[in-house]
C-alpha cells in the first residue's frame, strides 16, 4: 500500500484529550498510521509539505439532500410546507437519471470543497440509483438511502408510491450498495417524515432496519404545522409515535427536531436516537431555534447538518459551524456553544451519529485518512498569535481555505484542484438539468 505524507503541520487531532499538535501525519492505504512524530519523507511516496498549514478531521454532515442541489435559488422565503408543496416536492417529481445524477455530484462538489467528507443523504422517490453513482465515483464517503412516501396530501403523482414498491425498491438498492468500496458507502432507510409515511410502512422500515442492521434517516418535529398533521393523524408527537411503534433506536438519525416536548427529548436520550442539528435551514424556512444547549446538557448527541440547498443556499459546515455557535447564545448565554463544542458535532460527534466513532471524526493511527488540510493565512483569520486555532476556524474560516481534501487515504481535491469530478462540465450540465426541470413543472421562481 502506497503512503502519503503530510509534514510540518499544524494537526487539530480531535482525539479524546482534543490534542493540538504540530508535526507530521502519516497515511498508508486508507488508515493513519501517525500522528505528530516526524516521518522521514523518504519513507512515503508522496509527500505534501503543509508548513503554515492546519489539518482537522474531515467534516461529517448528518443531514443532506445530494437531489436537491439543482433546486437551489428556486424556493426562497417559503415556510417548510409551502416550501414542500410549492417547488420542492414537483421539481422532485420532475427529475429524471440524469438529472438525479447531475444534482448530486454537484452537491458532492461543493461539499469536498469545503472539507466535508463524510454525509447523511437523503435522496427523493425515484432515480436513488444515479445518486449512488455519483457518490461512487466522487469518493466521498456516505450513509444514503431513497426517499419512502407512500401517503400525504398535495403529493405530485411522481412521488406517490405505492408500500410495496418503496419497500422493494429500497431493498433493492440496500443489496446493490450497503457496504459498496470497503464500507465507504452505507444504506439508510430514508422514510421522509411520518406525514408522509403510513404505519405500515414504518413498521417494516423498522423490522428491515434491524434485519439488514442499518440505519434509519427522517426528518422530525421541524415545523408546527407539520406536528399538528402528526398529531391529527396519531394522536401523538412525533417522537412520541416513533417509539411508540418502535422507530426510536440507536439506528435512527433525526433531521431537526426544533419542537420537542421534555417527554420527546426523554425518549431520544434513553433510546440513544441520534439529532442532526441544520441551523442554517432553520432559520431560513422560519421552522425555529432547536434548543441544542438543552440536549447537550441532557446528553443527547447532536451533528450538524446543511440540509439541502434551495433551504440553505449551501452545503458549507464552516456556515453551519458559525451559526450553531452564535444563535444559541442571544437565549442561553455566550458560553452555551463554545468553539471546541460545536467543532465536536462537527467531526466526532458527527461520527458518533453514524456509528463509526471508531472509524472517523478525529485524526488517529489506525483510523481511517479523512481530513482536510487548511490554510489560514488570510486576512479574514488573521492575526494567529495567541488565537485558539478551533476557534479561529468556526469563527473566523471559511470553506475557500479549505486547501486539500483526503477521503479514505485518496486525495479527492488537491490545491483547490478537484480530483474526481470535472468542475466544468458539472456546472454546465446543472445548468442544462434545472432547465429542463423548470419547463416540466413551469415552476417561476
Amino acid at each position: 500500500m502506497k503512503k502519503l505524507l503530510i509534514k510540518n503541520a499544524e494537526i487539530i487531532t480531535m482525539n479524546p484529550d482534543e490534542d493540538i499538535v504540530h508535526g507530521d501525519l502519516l497515511i498508508e492505504g486508507d488508515r493513519i498510521v501517525s500522528v505528530g512524530p516526524p516521518v522521514e519523507a523518504g519513507e512515503a511516496e508522496r509527500v505534501i509539505n503543509a508548513a503554515g498549514r492546519t489539518v482537522i478531521p474531515g467534516f461529517i454532515q448528518t443531514h443532506i439532500h445530494l437531489c436537491q442541489t439543482l433546486f437551489r435559488g428556486k424556493a426562497d422565503d417559503l415556510e417548510l410546507m409551502d416550501w414542500l408543496r410549492k417547488r420542492i416536492w414537483p421539481l422532485e417529481a420532475a427529475h429524471d437519471e440524469e438529472s438525479i445524477y447531475t444534482s448530486a455530484i454537484l452537491g458532492i462538489g461543493e461539499l469536498i470543497a469545503g472539507g466535508s467528507t463524510t454525509i447523511v443523504d437523503m435522496e427523493t422517490v425515484h432515480h436513488t440509483n444515479e445518486a449512488f453513482e455519483a457518490i461512487a465515483k466522487s469518493g466521498i464517503r456516505a450513509l444514503s438511502g431513497k426517499v419512502m412516501m407512500d401517503k400525504g396530501e398535495d403529493v405530485p403523482a411522481g412521488l406517490q408510491e405505492k408500500t410495496a414498491d418503496s419497500v422493494q425498491e429500497s431493498v433493492d438498492l440496500l443489496e446493490k450498495w450497503n457496504g459498496h468500496d470497503g464500507g465507504r458507502i452505507r444504506y439508510a432507510f430514508a422514510p421522509r417524515f411520518v406525514i408522509s409515511c403510513t404505519e405500515q410502512l414504518l413498521i417494516q422500515v423498522r423490522n428491515l432496519a434491524e434485519q439488514y442492521n442499518v440505519f434509519v434517516h427522517t426528518h422530525a418535529s421541524e415545523n408546527r404545522g407539520e406536528i399538528a398533521i402528526v398529531e391529527r393523524d396519531t394522536g401523538m408527537r412525533n417522537i412520541v409515535y416513533l417509539d411508540h411503534i418502535g422507530l426510536a433506536g440507536k439506528r435512527l438519525i433525526l433531521a431537526h427536531c426544533i419542537w420537542l416536548s421534555d417527554e420527546e427529548k426523554e425518549i431520544i436520550l434513553r433510546r440513544g436516537v441520534h439529532v442532526s442539528h441544520c441551523p442554517g435551514s432553520n432559520l431560513k424556512l422560519a421552522s425555529g431555534i432547536a434548543d441544542v444547549p438543552h440536549m447537550l446538557k441532557m446528553g443527547i448527541n447532536p451533528g450538524l447538518g446543511a440540509d439541502g440547498a434551495p433551504c440553505n443556499n449551501n452545503l458549507d459546515m464552516f456556515n453551519e459551524m458559525r451559526l450553531a455557535a452564535l444563535i444559541h447564545k442571544p437565549a442561553n448565554g455566550p458560553t452555551a456553544m463554545d468553539a471546541r463544542r460545536v467543532f465536536r458535532m462537527a467531526t466526532i460527534d458527527g461520527a458518533r451519529a453514524v456509528g463509526m466513532e471508531k472509524e472517523i471524526g478525529s485524526l488517529e493511527a489506525g483510523k481511517k485518512a479523512d481530513l482536510a488540510i487548511l490554510n489560514l493565512n488570510q486576512f479574514h483569520s488573521s492575526p494567529s498569535f495567541d488565537v485558539d486555532p478551533v476557534s479561529r476556524i468556526v469563527y473566523s474560516a471559511i470553506s475557500t481555505d479549505v486547501e486539500t481534501t483526503i477521503i479514505n487515504g485518496r486525495i479527492v481535491m488537491e490545491d483547490r484542484q478537484m480530483k474526481t469530478i470535472d468542475e466544468k462540465l458539472v456546472l454546465h450540465d446543472a445548468d442544462a438539468a434545472i432547465k429542463r426541470l423548470l419547463r416540466r413543472t413551469g415552476i417561476r421562481p
